[in-house]
This record gives structure tokens, sequence and C-alpha cells, in this order.
């Protein structure tokens, strides 16, 4: 029922007309003669003398008369005085097969260069009641992505929240965009992305790849990037979750959103609260963090048999996974694929933490027993190896005993199996991307762990798919 409310259009209300009565950045304050005062994100119009209309956003209610609002477009040219109209309603977005194959603002507005949306293109609020309890389906069935260390050790849930954690240059955006490209040739969905705080070089370089790998049909890109003022990142994951839940409930189609950058929605929402004069709370972020986060994640579900599949690239600030707005987003997340920088460096991509990463389907109940056990037993053998660590720098291998040494020389061999070529990388690597069969992966991981692959050079192992294929380069070797 709750859903259905959310979907009826607002009855025709007088549009009420205010007027600027202070611009200070991206904040306007409107004072209002007559009441009612638009509720708080309600969207206000605001017309330059250009032509241009700018949308902003109702976030506080200061008197009886004046609103605070944020902007969602540059404010440039807007003076005291300028008309503003409230729109009665939330911000709204273009949804459905019109915008399959386009390029769009946080707003709807076109940014491919394309003709404009017909009229009759139906619009929804970008704010909505996430669906109840009671209409959500579970999330068991596994998302296969062909990524070994994914598959095998973070499984990914069919109408779940995947969560890549990662500081600057570990590989987060390489593993979404190799993601992208995993599914949508493998994946018959819709595909949402959401670009929050991207540069503008990546949002033309994805577009691009689409368009060339004949997906773009399929997938709908909607940007707030870098050079928008912060309402416009804060509210694009939004829009695209909007459109997301259109193709869920309306066209019952399966959904595949992707987010790149999570932590920019939140740095955002700082951005925003101290705008508005509010006092920061931990480390300085916003004190509306977690509600904010929960009214986003809240909204990424299954129901009935239909799924939004969320996968989020999580930026760490300064490899700090103890900071307040990571520990937000985990909690949220069905699976935690954490990227390691010192797997980085010693080349390891992708460089997927095997110890910290976590999935809540890793159960033998989920997966099966077979590959629940061969799982643990490949996280077992590495962080027993991490332990050694230490010793083996200071002593040497030779030093340790039999069994250290037997599980040192698995451990070194499965870390290395569980790398793999990228096809988004391909240009600069030079080697073709692997998409590799769960079976396949369990499998060179069960040989590994039963010492069929002892005596092989550990460069036989890196960088290749099946095992198979590692055989062959021994055996050429």
């Amino acid at each position: 029922m709750d859903q259905e409310l959310d979907q009826i259009a607002k009855p025709d209300v007088p549009a009420s007309t205010g007027r600027i009565a202070a611009v200070r950045g991206a904040v306007l304050d409107v004072v209002f003669e007559q009441p009612p005062l638009p509720p708080i994100e309600d969207a206000l119009h605001v017309a330059r003398e250009d032509g241009a209309t700018i949308v902003a956003e109702v976030q506080a209610h200061l008197d009886e008369h004046h609103v605070r609002a944020i902007a969602i477009e540059p404010t440039a040219g807007l003076r005291r005085g300028d008309a503003v109209i409230a729109a009665g309603g939330p911000i709204t977005v273009p949804v459905g097969e019109e915008v399959l194959g386009r390029l769009l603002g946080v707003t709807g507005n076109v940014a491919d260069g394309g003709a404009p949306f017909p009229g009759d293109t139906p619009r929804w609020p970008i704010h909505r009641r996430p669906p109840p309890l009671s209409a959500q389906a579970g999330a068991t069935d596994l998302f296969m992505t062909g990524i070994k260390a994914i598959d095998l050790l973070t499984p990914l849930a069919q109408g779940g929240k995947a969560a890549m954690f990662g500081g600057a240059g570990v590989g987060k955006t390489v593993l979404v965009m190799e993601l992208i490209h995993a599914m949508v040739t493998g994946y018959r969905g819709i595909s949402v992305f959401a670009g929050v705080g991207e540069r503008s070089r990546e949002g033309h370089e994805l577009l691009l790849d689409m368009r060339e790998s004949g997906v773009i049909d399929r997938t709908v890109l909607v940007y707030g990037q870098m050079n928008e003022p912060p309402g416009a990142r804060w509210r694009v994951p939004l829009s695209a979750l909007t459109i997301a839940e259109y193709f869920r409930d309306e066209a019952h189609r399966n959904v595949l959103l992707l987010m790149d950058n999570v932590f920019r929605f939140v740095q955002a929402g700082a951005e925003v609260s101290g705008l508005l004069g509010r006092l920061p709370s931990r480390v300085g972020y916003q004190p509306t963090l977690a509600s904010e986060v929960a009214a986003l994640e809240e909204r990424i579900a299954s129901v009935g048999d239909a799924a939004v599949t969320a996968i989020q690239a999580v930026y760490v600030p300064a490899d700090d996974f103890t900071d307040p707005a990571v520990t937000t987003i985990a909690a949220h997340a069905d699976s935690l694929v954490v990227l390691s920088r010192n797997m980085a460096a010693e080349g390891m991509y992708p460089a997927i933490d095997p110890i910290a990463s976590s999935s809540v389907l890793l159960d033998p109940l989920v997966v099966g027993d077979e590959h629940a056990e061969i799982a643990t037993a490949v996280r077992s053998a590495i962080e027993r190896y991490k332990e050694l660590q230490d010793v083996i720098s200071l002593l040497g291998v030779e030093e340790l005993g039999a069994e250290d040494r037997r599980t040192v020389t698995r451990a070194r061999r499965l870390q290395l199996f569980l790398t793999q070529p990228f096809t988004v990388t391909s240009a600069f690597t030079g080697s073709e991307g692997r998409s590799v069969e769960l079976s396949d992966t369990i499998a060179g991981c069960k040989a590994i762990l039963d010492g069929a692959c002892d005596e092989w050079n550990e460069r036989s192992l890196y960088m290749i798919g099946t095992l198979d294929e590692a055989r062959e380069k021994e055996a050429a070797a």
C-alpha cells in the first residue's frame, strides 16, 4: 500500500510563489509571504534572466515565512528578489523505456547531447519509501561474476548489496568496470550506473565503452560529477535508484545498480550539512550520516519476482577502515569486498583481501558444503601464511616445520591462482581477460590444497583463468 501511495501523483495544488531573500553559494534563503511553506525535500524552481531554470531542494523551515534550500545546480546569476516557484512535490526524474541508453543528470536532464525526452515520459519523485518488509523477498540466489576471488570467498546475492572498500589507487573502479563488462555480456537485465562525484573523463570513457560493446541499449547512466554542486552529488544516487525501482516495480525486470563512489555521496552530505550550519558529528561528518545512508540502502531490495542488485564502490579515506562513513555503509552490505594496498603493491590483482572480505552467503545451506569447505580452507591457509610472514622474513622459510612449510607453499599458490587478467585492462597489460566458472575455481583451489601443484613454478599460476591454463604454462616451461 505504501508503494502505491508513493506512485500516485500529488493532486494539483496552486503553486506557491516566493522570492530569494539571500544567496550564499549553494544555499538559498527563500521568503514565502503566503502560507503554507513548501515541505522539506520539496523542489523549488528559480528562473534566471537567461531563461534557464535552477532546481533547489527545501532543507529547513527557518520561521513562518522563510525556508532554506540547497541548490542542485550552479547558482551563478541569481539575485535577491528573483521569483521562486514551489514545485508541489520532490524533484522528479524521467523513468521507463525512454531512459535506456541515455546519460542523465541528477534532475533527469539529458547530458549526452541527444534529443530531449518526449513530453509524455513518466516521471517519479526521487524520495520514495522503501518497500515494506512483508513485501520483500529474501536474497539467496548467487550472482555469478566470473571473478574467482569474489565468487569463491565473497559470493554476491541476487537482490543483495555488495560493497567494495579500498583506499586510493587499489583498483576499486577497475573492479567495478570489470563487473559491468561481465554483467552486460552475460546478464540480460537492466543496468543502472550512478556516477557519484566522478571525473568527466571517467564518464565519457564509460559511455564510449558501453556504446562499443553494444550494451548501451540496456543501460542507464546517471551522473553527478565532481565539478557540480554538493547537492547534485548528494541526490544523484537517489535519482539512479528511482529509475531502477521503476523497472523493478512496473516492468518486473531484474536491475543491476552500480554506484561509484558511495563515499562521495556521504562526503556531499557532509558539505550540505556544513552549508546549512549544522554542528558536525564524529570526525567532522554530518549528524544525519546514519539516516542518510539508511534512506538510500534500505530501498535496495527484491520485491516479488524482480530484484535490485547493488554493487557499490566505497573509498576508504587514508585506508582507515574504522572511519564512520565506512562502518556505516558496511552495516548495510551483504557482501564486503575489501581491497588491500599491500596486495596491490605486490601485483596481486584483483587486490581482494581474502581475510578481511566476507559474505553472509558463504554458508553451506546457501552455497553448498563443498564450496563452503574449500573457501574456509583457502582462507585458513592464507591466514596461517600471513601469521608466519614475520618469522619467514627473519629466519627464512627453511626454519619452519614441515607442516608450516607445506601450508606456506600452498597458500602462496592459492594467492597467485586467485589473480586473473581483466578485460577492461587488456589494452594496458596485453593479456586477454578471463571469466572463470565457479566450478573451475573450486576445482583449482581443491587441487592446490591437495598438493597437486606443490612442485609447479609459482609463475605458472599467476594471472590465469582455470588450472588447465596453469598446467599448460607449466608444461611449456
